[in-house]
Formats: structure tokens, sequence, C-alpha cells
């Protein structure tokens, strides 16, 4: 892990989550977790969100209430980063709260539930990672997103002559 905290930092297509931490003055920070790379960030996770929502020419307020328009979900929305690169992020408590950490949908490969009411997720690349959330609300996420997902990517391709439907999409996701 490399121990240099960053300032800046934007979402890529390696980014796999952005953990929440509190550092030594009690301030809460940011652990981005890359495929290959950890290290901290100076600011806490849903402003590195919105930076980086911000360079791809938008804010995290307007992915949310985008979100909301096209889901109609309201409570911890699933946002998009970049339509371009498919970077879709959801966040584990309300996004509103500094100790919000998010998740990268793409990248999950497996979760559980654990008996201190935590979840462990693997990653596609291996790595794993406990976060306080129950196992229940973390399933919801996924599941929230892989929706938001599907909607937003079959309004994006506008794909003519496919008539498959956004619900056969989705049971997909999840084969």
């Amino acid at each position: 892990m490399e121990y240099a905290q960053r300032k800046e930092y934007e979402i890529n297509p390696q980014t796999m989550a952005l953990i929440a931490k509190y550092d030594d003055c009690g301030q809460v920070i940011t652990q981005v977790v890359e495929r290959g790379n950890r290290f901290e960030i100076t600011k806490c996770p849903s402003q590195v969100v919105d930076d980086s929502c911000r360079y791809f020419a938008s804010s995290l307020e307007g992915r949310i209430l985008g979100t909301k328009q096209v889901t109609s979900y309201t409570h911890k929305p699933p946002i998009v980063i970049s339509e371009a690169m498919g970077i879709y992020f959801f966040p584990i408590i309300s996004p509103k709260r500094k100790e919000c950490s998010w998740v990268a949908h793409k990248y999950i490969r497996s979760y559980q539930g654990e008996s201190d009411h935590t979840t462990t997720i693997q990653f596609s690349n291996g790595v794993n990672l406990n976060l306080p959330v129950s196992v229940g609300m973390f399933a919801n996420q996924v599941q929230r997103t892989a929706h938001f997902r599907v909607i937003l990517e079959d309004r994006l391709n506008d794909r003519p002559g496919v008539q498959e439907t956004s619900s056969e999409r989705i049971a997909e996701t999840f084969s």
C-alpha cells in the first residue's frame, strides 16, 4: 500500500472502491482501492465522487437527480460516473454522510454476510474487503445498480431491432 496521501484523484476504470476511514486527527479520509493499488486521499469519499463527476461534466447531486429520474430510487441511489467508460458506483450508506463508502459495481465477484453484521466483498481480482453494512442492504444496492445500468445502457445504446427487455438483461446480469 502506498502511504503517501494525495489531495486529488479522479475515479477511473481501475477504481474498485472508495472506503471511508478516519485519520489520526479524526477526519474522514478515503482509502482508494484500485485493481493493483491502494492509497489514501485527504478528502471524504463522497467528495472524491463529486470531484470525479465534475471531471466528467456533472456533479454528485446531478448524478443522484438523474438516477432518481430514471429509476425512482430515492435513498442511496447508484450513480454513473462516466457513461462512456461504464463506471457505475453505489453508496453503502447515505451519500450525504462523510462516512459513506462507495463500491464499483463491475468488480464485484461475490459477497457474503458475516456474523458481526458486516459484508465481505470479493472483487474480480481476488481482493477481499469487509464493509460495515448488512448483506441484505449490500445485495439490494448491487441489484439496484444492475437495474440502473440496464435501463441507462439501453437508453444510451438505443438498440433498434433488439427485442430483449430490461428484465431479460437484468436476469442475464445475475446468471
